[in-house]
């Protein structure tokens, strides 16, 4: 018999309230990544904008603060950890 746990969390539908460039870089340092490492090189606005991947952090986070497709997703964040839920399956692993 599986134990049933209840895991409390909030949702943020990130193209109706995208994170803050501050923010962005607040979960890259939970992550501890760069925004290279996040970065949707596939997204429709990484060729819209013409973006190549070698942009300076700060514009690739400025980037990714107006267009949040940019950020991979989804990311989990509790307390001082965070984790691209790829597969979702891997945000369990903040539980640990």
């Amino acid at each position: 018999m599986l134990d049933e746990h209840k895991i409390g969390y909030r949702y943020r539908e990130y193209t109706r309230e995208p994170l803050s460039a501050a923010e962005i870089r607040e979960v890259l340092g939970k992550l501890n990544v760069g925004p290279r490492d996040v970065l949707r090189t596939r997204d429709r606005a990484f060729g819209e904008l013409g973006l190549t991947g070698n942009e300076t952090d700060d514009a690739l986070i400025a980037h990714m603060a107006e267009h949040p497709t940019l950020l991979q997703r989804p990311i989990g964040v509790l307390g001082d950890k965070a984790i691209v839920g790829r597969p979702p399956a891997k945000l369990l692993d903040l539980l640990d």
